[in-house]
């Protein structure tokens, strides 16, 4: 068994391609994606994150990592993820993005919501979340589909960014 770097996984930065584009299904849970999962909790950590994004870290496949420990919530892997029932009660909470930093800003998103995924043991998962969880799961899922929390925002809030959105696109590599 071949252990991942992980200094080998760099972050994908606002202007990345891969930040707009909707991740691929994964069909197998692999030692390959267990390590995978390995490796992004890892990224996750250096970076001080709460959630990560496959395609966060250049990897156009379906899978999140979120360790909310540090507020007394769980710490989880999802592939496949979903939202598959969403309350009409939404709610504005300060968010932020490792793929955008520096850029915080209040986003408006369902509170509750009801998940269904894949855990690392190739099991169908399903349960509901509130909260910050609901939260972090609906920015991680909405990276998977391509969308990234700026998307969210009011026309004239994201004109205000333009400058700074132009100075993070230069952080990605080449």
């Amino acid at each position: 068994m071949t252990k991942i770097a992980v200094e080998n996984y760099q972050l994908a930065f606002y202007g990345n391609k891969v930040l707009k584009s909707r991740a691929k299904e994964v069909t197998e849970i692999t030692q390959e994606i267990i390590e995978l999962v390995d490796a992004m909790f890892q990224v996750m950590y250096r970076e001080r994150g709460i959630g990560l994004a496959a395609p966060q870290i250049t990897i156009p496949k379906r899978i999140i990592v979120v360790d909310l420990s540090a507020y007394k919530g769980p710490s989880l892997a999802l592939v496949n993820p979903e939202i598959v029932r969403s309350s009409d009660n939404l709610v504005s909470y300060e968010e932020g993005c490792l793929s955008i930093p520096g850029i915080m800003r209040d986003v408006l998103r369902p509170d509750e919501i009801a998940i269904k995924g894949i855990n690392l043991d190739g099991k169908e998962v399903r349960f509901d979340a509130d909260g910050l969880l609901a939260r972090v799961l609906q920015h991680e899922i909405d990276h998977l589909n391509g969308i990234l929390f700026i998307d969210r925002l009011e026309p004239h809030v994201r004109r205000e960014l333009t400058s700074e959105l132009k100075r993070i696109k230069k952080l990605n590599r080449t």
